[in-house]
């Protein structure tokens, strides 16, 4: 299996409002950007979104580690998921969970690699996270945000 690197990053200009998300993937000396936008989303959407359009451009199945600032997507995706699913997509707090079909989403875009969570500190000087959070904000300009 192909190694691959994965930096992610959400942004929302306005929580809700317009929001973009950014992904940097690498592979050896092999890079590629992508992101994109939507007019009214939030910034966990995106951080998801970003995630899931990376794995999804993946062409054959491969062992990756993404890193990402947002602990809402690695907790969701260690911690909570498997309780969620138990419980019939129901949080400790019995209400129906937020962005489940992202969550699902996810789930799928998983399914085909070996994937590995690594958390990285956001707006911290970590080069490809502020290139991911530079690609996400600019996809939320371009969607309307301000």
């Amino acid at each position: 299996m192909k190694t691959v690197e994965i930096f992610t990053d959400g942004a929302c200009k306005g929580n809700p409002g317009p929001g973009g998300w950014g992904a940097i993937l690498r592979m050896g000396k092999h890079e590629k950007e992508l992101s994109g936008g939507e007019a009214q989303t939030t910034n966990n959407r995106m951080e998801m979104t970003a995630v899931i359009r990376a794995l999804n451009a993946l062409i054959e199945p491969c062992d990756v580690v993404v890193c990402t600032d947002s602990r809402y997507v690695i907790d969701g995706m260690t911690k909570w998921v498997h309780g969620w699913q138990k419980k019939g997509w129901i949080n400790a707090s019995k209400q129906p969970v937020r962005n489940a079909d992202l969550w699902h989403e996810l789930i799928d875009a998983c399914l085909r690699h070996k994937v590995s969570w690594k958390w990285v500190r956001g707006h911290d000087g970590h080069v490809e996270n502020e290139r991911a959070d530079k690609l996400a904000s600019d996809a939320a300009l371009a969607a309307g945000g301000r």
